[in-house]
């Protein structure tokens, strides 16, 4: 819906959950015809943007630590949960940082009573303490979301 057929970008699957889809004919069609649909997807395409690019800065300027919890609290907010499955393989090919630098983390995280971390499952224990852990990117980042969608995609609905 961007103006081409043709994407070189593959979606990743970071957890296991539900997913919609549709004909893209016809999401197409829908989306050509300007109504609530196109408005939406363009601000959450500029929201997505938003995160990127702050993204791009936090994990060149942030330590480690508070951009883990960043992360941590953005996959805790899509899947409505304080607890899902993760590897620190996987998470340390998220940050671009090695597999030790997201064991240290971690550990820092855990040993302060905020997470437990035991094979591949994360579980948040004080949400309050890993949000003053977290970098200010993750609420700018929603801050954005909710002045461009009226909603924050980071409360949920539990």
């Amino acid at each position: 819906f961007l103006g081409d057929n043709i994407t070189t970008t593959t979606a990743l699957v970071q957890v296991p959950d539900s997913a919609m889809q549709m004909d893209a004919n016809i999401f197409k069609s829908e989306f050509n015809r300007g109504t609530v649909l196109q408005s939406l997807l363009l601000r959450y395409v500029q929201g997505v943007y938003t995160q990127i690019a702050q993204g791009s800065a936090c994990n060149r300027l942030h330590k480690l630590e508070r951009r883990l919890a960043r992360w941590l609290l953005t996959v805790s907010d899509r899947l409505e949960s304080e607890e899902f499955p993760l590897t620190q393989e996987f998470i340390s090919q998220m940050l671009g940082v090695r597999r030790a630098g997201v064991t240290e983390a971690a550990n820092i995280l855990s040993e302060a009573g905020i997470i437990t971390y035991h094979r591949g499952q994360i579980n948040i224990l004080n949400r309050e303490a890993l949000e003053k852990t977290s970098c200010e990117c993750y609420q700018i980042i929603e801050d954005e979301f909710v002045r461009l969608l009226g909603l924050s995609p980071n409360k949920r609905t539990k």
